[in-house]
């Protein structure tokens, strides 16, 4: 079966092909890794300098009481004295982990994204099966999955320890984002294609090189959905926030663009195209049949995963939570409508749900986060879990301050406000921005509805 005609049979929830294309611009520069200043060195894996354990082809091994399975490919004339790059590849909904190291139809030269061809035999690939085709991570058991592949390999192979890298369309690209997410401190970087936030996020504050790649008209995972899992490594790499130009409707073209103001070594590149729900694009046409080997995705990708070398930048500090002083009265604005978060009417009564309303000089806005991490309103009044509800939908409201956990709040610098009991973020409801959208908690997933500024 041809390439596109696998990713047409498993649209039923998150997997297509188009293809279009068009201008680059800024490709990644130079070694962002070289120019990091402190640096650690390489570590060498314990399969260094011994006969490889584990040879090309199918694997299979016990993760979370299953037998989970992957494909391995070493380069020709493996040498277990050098340190290679390792790079996992993740299929779509549906796909397979054949799929991936096949390259379908196109064969070779579409094998694992097009990537494996340009790499010149500098690279260890693994393209790892999902249950179910899918990449659902129920109780984290898909990361627990990449945790054992990775030690498996380890031992057995030469692997420079500093240049993991992770990549996959839809469910893959969720699936990758979950691995930026929890476990950048092993990987080094991810490219994530028409991706969602599908496999969860568990953390999402530590810096990772990000690559997102997506189509305007996606139908199946809106753009919108790219943005969101992007912006969440713009903040956490320290990137100068901004709206990257993308390519206009009908123009079937792309355009990359690389993000200013990152951590030394921890770039941020977004690589938006005129077409649909596509990991392989090609320039100047949208045929669903056009050969992923055409696609500029295949040196865009590869070039930001080989701009690094083998040594890993010492991150600036992370912020830590809790930057606003308690005691300071201040207005809660959210970032994507510039409004308050304010009580209709300025009622005090216990119950009453907050929204987003023009920001005045009501006291219904006036903020006074404490030291027991309380926000508080009308001097006795606390935002509330209603109910002390810890579902994604919960009402946030006032209530008499009672000291109790769904009162409690983390203000952090990363621009979120989440519940102490319930870890789920402050949230303007359907992400709507106008005057009286109700405000309610929802699981963190970096959308701007859960941004929040704090002004005096």
């Amino acid at each position: 079966m041809s390439r596109h005609r696998r990713l047409l049979s498993a649209v039923t929830a998150v997997a297509l092909v188009l293809a279009t294309g068009g201008a680059t611009v800024a490709l990644m520069s130079g070694s962002a890794a070289s120019a990091s200043g402190a640096t650690t060195p390489l570590a060498t894996t314990a399969g260094c300098g011994r006969a490889p354990g584990l040879a090309s082809g199918s694997h299979t091994i016990q993760s979370s009481g299953q037998n989970r399975s992957y494909i391995l490919r070493l380069p020709d004339n493996y040498n277990n004295n050098h340190a290679y790059r390792l790079i996992f590849g993740f299929h779509w909904n549906g796909g397979t982990a054949n799929d991936v190291d096949s390259g379908g139809s196109s064969g070779y030269p579409w094998s694992y994204y097009g990537i494996r061809a340009l790499s010149n035999n500098s690279t260890i690939f693994v393209a790892p099966q999902g249950l179910g085709n899918g990449w659902a991570n129920s109780g984290g058991q898909d990361l627990t999955f990449v945790d054992d592949m990775v030690r498996q390999l380890e031992s057995s192979l030469c692997i420079d320890t500093a240049q993991l890298f992770s990549m996959g369309f839809s469910y893959g690209g969720g699936m990758s984002y979950a691995i930026a997410c929890a476990r950048a401190n092993v990987f080094r970087g991810v490219a994530v294609y028409s991706g969602g936030q599908l496999s969860g996020c568990t953390g999402g504050t530590q810096p990772i090189a990000y690559l997102g790649l997506h189509g305007l008209r996606d139908n199946v995972l809106s753009i919108s959905m790219g943005r969101s899992l992007r912006d969440t490594f713009v903040r956490a790499n320290g990137c100068t926030a901004q709206n990257p130009p993308e390519p206009a409707q009908g123009s079937l073209n792309h355009i990359v663009t690389n993000y200013s103001g990152c951590r030394a070594g921890y770039p941020v590149a977004w690589a938006a195209f005129d077409s649909g729900h596509t990991p392989g694009p090609v320039d100047g046409t949208a045929d669903t049949m056009a050969p992923g080997e055409r696609s500029w995705t295949r040196p865009v990708v590869w070039a930001f995963f080989s701009q690094f070398d083998s040594t890993t930048p010492t991150p600036t500090p992370t912020p830590t939570p809790t930057s606003t002083p308690s005691g300071s009265v201040q207005q809660i604005v959210g970032t994507p409508s510039g409004r308050c978060v304010d009580l209709p009417g300025s009622n005090s009564s216990n119950g009453t749900q907050a929204q987003l309303w023009d920001c005045g000089s009501q006291s219904s806005q006036r903020w006074t986060y404490t030291s027991g991490k309380q926000l508080m309103v009308f001097g006795n009044k606390c935002l509330d879990a209603s109910g002390q509800g810890t579902s994604n939908g919960t009402k946030a409201v006032i209530w008499d301050c009672n000291g109790q956990a769904n009162q409690q709040w983390n203000v952090s610098a990363n621009g979120t406000i989440t519940g102490v009991q319930s870890g789920l973020c402050l949230d303007a409801d359907g992400a709507a921005t106008a005057n009286g959208t109700k405000l309610i908690l929802w699981s963190c997933n970096g959308g701007a509805n859960q941004q929040w500024s704090l002004r005096g």
